[in-house]
């Protein structure tokens, strides 16, 4: 048997069981305990009462008619005294005035107030003042007196199963014909209020802890020549005393559950507490799963939610009792379960130490001493001097049974810091005198070190500005080259057929030289635009309107109107693209300006008869177009290069483009959130646009 125990007392099933079985057992003491509230009020006390006389119930329905015919009998008299206001008193009357503020009003607004005199005296002006609202105060009082007086005569007419007779030696108030003393005596249990005489029976109800209840009720009554007779008839008393006898055998039989039912909660919790995290006796590893990963206090917070969550509706919101069996017990199943859970998550990392260190304010913690850790090691200079300064009087004192080691090791540091930083004032000389390719080494990874590492990325910063300068340089004087040159040539074109067709007399010759000069006229033409787009487009000053297009219909539909000159050059094109459409965001009329840019490419300097391969690719949230063809001329220049404005794939310049096309192509992708680069391998050019999808 023992080893079965042991073979099977970590298993799945195992645990599953004792869950139950300790979610059942939380469940019916919860139930049982609400049951007894539903029936008992509370009255757990029945368990240790002798007899009907000593339970609350009858001293609370005593109590309820002893009251009803002390408050008739001392205070009201009868319906005409409380008629005439005999019931209310001056300090009732004067507290009511001071509710309502009258008084106040009185002495903050009225001429008559005087505050040198006492408040009676002002008090009885207040009085002659307000005589109406007084009356009306009164009249109120009366009204409210009135309906308090009905409900305490309509309480004792009500009675069933008990005699009474109260009197305050003028007005009598009884049910009954005989208001004998001795005939009350009579009766299975009385109580007897004779002026300053009181006898009750039987004598266990003087041992009821409840009793002054009653007695202090009556109290008036020994001041005053009044007596109050309660006689309880077996009518009343045995259906009562069955009633109790009843719920004690309830509690009884309910205390006896609940004990099953804990001593079942505690048994089965232990097991589960002593299983759970483990997969054998003697497993030193706690298993945690995903659902452990929840922090500590967070899940302590969950528990207290989950305990108001049952306390809202059960309680709060106060649940039908007759409906208990059916609401308690499922909602008490539902969130112990939740419950359980939780709490054993909160055993496995008690088991596995970790329930404070995983806590969401432990980690909060650990990181701000984490941080505060860095900052010592790796703080700024002043921190740094400031720990020192602050730090190194109070090692001193606290060492200084050995301050000779304090001191030189202090010494030792500083030499070695003093050896760093000269070592940085050397290297910072060596790159002001010119030296930019001079790096400090330095191992440190203090401040110092950090010092010395961005010297060194100046000193490579400073390398790749002079690299980009002599660049720019370079650049702007290729440009203004290539722009004097393309210029140049159709102006002095134009210059010198303008002076023959001056002196010209021959009408076809004219005819000719017109004719050149407006081609060369034209050339440059094209060549004052594209400069002038290529100036707006780099600076971004053209207005960009966004909208859906349908790459594919875009460049089928550019291909349909250029067919002409496709076929003239012998061009073959691949479009290849998805089947679904593909929708880009951009202003249609810069976009098909790029990609006409891209084709007049390719019919100034593709091979004739050569394939163009078109590629539409569909990304996750970009559109990729990939255009390919076989340049006529080797391309013995880099794609950089290549992108560089008056930059032309023919080296002799012999093309008629302006060199200008694939400047303004990326400029005009740039400003429309896209992106834009070329490829060359060979004689292979390929042009690649990054649009973001619509």
């Amino acid at each position: 048997m023992d080893t079965r125990w042991k073979k099977h007392s970590h298993s799945l099933t195992t645990k599953i069981i004792l869950f139950i079985v300790v979610i059942t057992s939380f469940t019916g003491v919860i139930t049982t305990l609400m049951n007894l509230i539903r029936t008992n009020n509370y009255d757990f006390g029945i368990i240790f009462q002798d007899s009907y006389y000593q339970s609350s119930k009858f001293i609370e329905d005593s109590r309820n008619t002893i009251d009803a015919l002390t408050k008739i009998t001392v205070k009201y008299k009868n319906q005409e005294n409380v008629l005439k206001g005999g019931s209310i008193t001056e300090d009732r009357i004067q507290s009511e005035v001071n509710n309502r503020n009258l008084y106040w009003e009185f002495e903050s607004k009225s001429k008559l107030f005087n505050p040198n005199l006492s408040y009676e005296e002002n008090y009885n002006k207040f009085k002659e003042v307000y005589t109406d609202k007084i009356s009306e105060i009164k009249n109120d009082l009366i009204k409210e007196e009135l309906r308090d007086y009905n409900q305490y005569v309509q309480r004792v007419k009500d009675l069933k199963g008990v005699i009474y007779y109260a009197s305050d030696g003028t007005n009598v108030l009884t049910n009954s014909t005989n208001t004998s003393r001795e005939y009350f005596e009579s009766f299975p249990s009385y109580v007897i209020y004779d002026k300053d005489q009181e006898k009750v029976y039987p004598k266990e109800i003087l041992n009821n802890r409840r009793y002054y209840w009653i007695s202090s009720d009556v109290n008036e009554l020994h001041q005053q020549d009044s007596v109050i007779y309660v006689g309880f008839t077996n009518e009343y008393l045995n259906p009562a005393i069955e009633e109790w006898k009843q719920s004690r055998l309830i509690i009884n039989d309910s205390l006896y559950k609940i004990s099953g039912f804990l001593l079942g909660l505690l048994v089965s919790f232990i097991c589960l507490v002593v299983v759970t995290g483990r997969k054998f006796f003697g497993d030193k590893e706690v298993h945690l799963n995903s659902f452990d990963k929840l922090y500590n206090d967070i899940n302590l917070i969950v528990c207290f939610l989950l305990i108001g969550l049952w306390i809202v509706p059960v309680v709060s919101l106060g649940i039908d009792f007759h409906n208990l069996n059916n609401i308690v017990i499922a909602l008490t199943a539902f969130i112990a379960s939740l419950g359980l859970i939780f709490v054993l998550t909160l055993i496995k990392h008690i088991k596995n130490r970790t329930f404070i260190k995983h806590t969401l304010v432990y980690k909060i913690f650990y990181k701000v001493f984490k941080f505060a850790k860095e900052v010592y090691n790796n703080g700024s200079f002043a921190v740094k001097v400031a720990l020192i300064t602050i730090g190194y009087p109070i090692l001193v004192a606290l060492t200084f049974f050995m301050f000779p080691i304090t001191i030189g090791a202090a010494v030792w540091i500083a030499f070695k810091k003093t050896k760093e930083f000269q070592l940085i004032k050397d290297g910072v000389e060596r790159v002001k005198n010119g030296e930019l390719n001079h790096k400090i080494n330095l191992e440190s990874k203090g401040e110092l070190g950090k010092l010395a590492s961005n010297i060194n990325s100046i000193t490579e910063g400073l390398n790749k500005a002079v690299e980009n300068e002599v660049k720019s340089e370079r650049l702007k004087t290729e440009l203004i080259t290539n722009v004097s040159h393309d210029i140049r040539t159709p102006l002095t074109s134009i210059i010198t057929y303008v002076d023959l067709l001056k002196n010209e007399t021959d009408k076809s010759k004219s005819d000719e030289y017109i004719e050149i000069l407006e081609q060369k006229s034209q050339r440059l033409k094209v060549l004052t635009e594209d400069l002038f787009e290529a100036s707006k487009a780099s600076s971004g000053s053209i207005p960009v309107e966004y909208e859906k297009i349908d790459v594919t219909s875009l460049i089928t539909q550019g291909l349909g109107e250029l067919n002409d000159k496709i076929e003239e050059l012998g061009l073959e094109f691949k479009l290849n693209h998805p089947k679904d459409k593909v929708y880009i965001k951009a202003d249609g009329k810069l976009f098909w300006r790029v990609i006409e840019n891209l084709l007049s490419n390719i019919f100034k300097y593709a091979l004739t008869g050569s394939r163009v391969y078109i590629d539409i690719e569909d990304l996750e949230s970009q559109a990729r177009i990939i255009i390919k063809n076989i340049s006529a001329y080797e391309l013995n220049i880099s794609a950089n290069e290549l992108m560089e404005r008056f930059k032309r794939g023919d080296e002799s310049r012999s093309s008629q483009g302006s060199g200008l096309g694939l400047s303004i192509a990326k400029s005009f992708i740039d400003i429309q959130n896209g992106k834009f680069h070329i490829e060359i391998d060979g004689d292979l050019f390929k042009a690649v646009i990054q649009m973001p999808k619509f």
